[in-house]
């Protein structure tokens, strides 16, 4: 069962919130819960902060917001496909990255 937008914004906030109060990282909550590649970023992101300080609550929150993005991530693996259904030439990640 997919998460309905609001949920998944509700879910980025919790995201947000730990970050901030834990990282001192600020993260745009609306774009992470509608942004695939963000989401993506943020939670890569999240699992490295949460690696470094063993903060398994952190490590969960990314789990759970990447099961929560993955029908958005998946559509927009979809739509990104060239139309001969080859993968298409990747675009510049963010610049500098989030790191």
């Amino acid at each position: 069962m997919s998460m309905s937008e609001s949920d998944r914004i509700a879910l980025a906030a919790r995201l947000h919130v730990a970050l901030r109060r834990k990282h001192g990282r600020v993260t745009d909550t609306e774009w992470m819960a509608t942004n695939a590649e963000y989401a993506t970023e943020i939670i890569r992101m999240t699992r490295e902060h949460a690696a470094e300080t063993k903060d398994e609550d952190l490590y969960l929150l990314a789990t759970r917001l990447e099961q929560a993005m993955e029908p958005l991530a998946r559509a927009a693996r979809l739509a990104a496909r060239a139309p001969d259904g080859n993968p298409p030439i990747p675009l510049p990640r963010f610049a500098g990255g989030l790191g």
